[in-house]
């Protein structure tokens, strides 16, 4: 299976060989697939599930797009997880808990920037909720690539030259 999918994301790269390098190109595939699929998970959260109605949990009122973000957080974890480990980070050497651990940080460090985000743009500046996740979903996916390749999936140095 992960050969298929490699072999269709490698069928598109030859246009761009020219500025990305293939696992570069991987790497844009991966994420933008986990963020398409999860601007349609978030509006069918919104639109469909919750119906744009703010829920109650507890003494706590969620609004719709808060909840609704909180839907999609969960399930693009697993999309995303799945595609970096499997098809782009590859060669990282750390075991697979550490880095769902790691991934998950990044995720959860994204989540509450997700959140400061919509409230900001919908609240403050009268965003469409659908809009303002958008406009996020593109400034944190360049904060994400970096923290992605160098924390959650990096690959450790080797510690042979320690005891020289």
């Amino acid at each position: 299976m992960r050969k298929a999918v490699l072999k269709f994301i490698d069928f598109f790269y030859p246009p761009f060989s020219r500025w990305l390098s293939p696992h570069t190109f991987r790497y844009i595939v991966s994420g933008a697939t986990t963020a398409s699929s999860g601007i349609v998970v978030y509006f069918i959260a919104y639109n469909l599930i919750l119906h744009q109605q703010h829920v109650q949990v507890g003494g706590l009122l969620v609004t719709a797009p808060i909840a609704a973000l909180a839907i999609e957080s969960v399930i693009t974890l697993f999309i995303g997880f799945v595609l970096n480990k499997y098809l782009v980070f590859t060669h990282s050497n750390l075991k697979g808990r550490i880095q769902l651990f790691r991934y998950a940080t990044v995720v959860a460090t994204n989540v509450l920037l997700n959140y400061g985000f919509l409230k900001i743009l919908i609240e403050a500046f009268g965003f469409y909720p659908t809009v303002a996740k958008i406009i996020t979903t593109g400034v944190l996916a360049i904060c994400s690539y970096f923290l992605q390749k160098y924390f959650s999936f990096r690959v450790k140095k080797e510690t042979e030259d320690i005891l020289d």
